[in-house]
């Protein structure tokens, strides 16, 4: 049984009701406005095709449990990505990382701390790089953000909010990387994701 809450009850109902007042002639057509690269787009809508300028996470208390607002208006994502590595070839890797945003969403920095394979890591030094990262923001407000996808290379791994080209069905996912342990996909502005 599917669990559906009252937002995605409502966006369903609401995308059902336009999509049959355009098939039905009674909508306003989507105009042409030649938004098909990304810096064209208005902030906050994807270029034709799909492909996601802005993803919206709202606050929870997993994997988006510290995220929000910085006094100055900055948006934030502290998190602990993980490589989980291959059949015998490494050990993958723990770390902590703290994404910045301007207030418009748009990519500013990465901090991004390495503690070793799961086996090998300080759990202790982990937890106080994470609390010392979250303390190092100051004031905050914990709750959704709208963030643009990103990428940046740290000790040979890529870590972000990677987009995906579509896959068979057409579907565009953007996931945190290394890991994998988010994926978002349209509407981009639903703030949930997928474990």
């Amino acid at each position: 049984m599917v669990n559906w809450s009252p937002g995605r009850i409502v966006l369903v109902v609401v995308t059902l009701l336009a999509a049959g007042a355009l098939v039905g002639g009674c909508g306003l057509g989507v105009p042409d406005d030649g938004c098909t690269k990304r810096d064209e787009c208005p902030a906050g809508e994807a270029p034709a095709g799909g492909r996601p300028t802005r993803i919206a996470i709202d606050h929870n208390e997993f994997e988006a449990k510290h995220i929000g607002h910085t006094a100055d208006g900055r948006q934030f994502f502290l998190t602990t990505p993980f490589d989980p590595g291959t059949d015998g070839a490494d050990d993958g890797g723990e770390f902590v990382a703290l994404y910045l945003f301007d207030r418009d969403g748009r990519f500013l920095e990465a901090k991004i701390d390495a503690f070793g394979s799961r086996e090998q890591m300080d759990s202790a030094a982990a937890e106080a790089m994470y609390d010392t990262r979250l303390k190092d923001l100051g004031k905050v407000t914990f709750d959704r953000i709208e963030i643009e996808p990103f990428a940046v290379e740290r000790f040979g791994t890529t870590f972000g909010l990677i987009v995906h080209e579509p896959d068979e069905d057409g579907t565009w996912w953007v996931t945190a990387e290394p890991g994998d342990y988010m994926a978002f996909s349209e509407p981009w502005d639903l703030g949930e994701y997928d474990t």
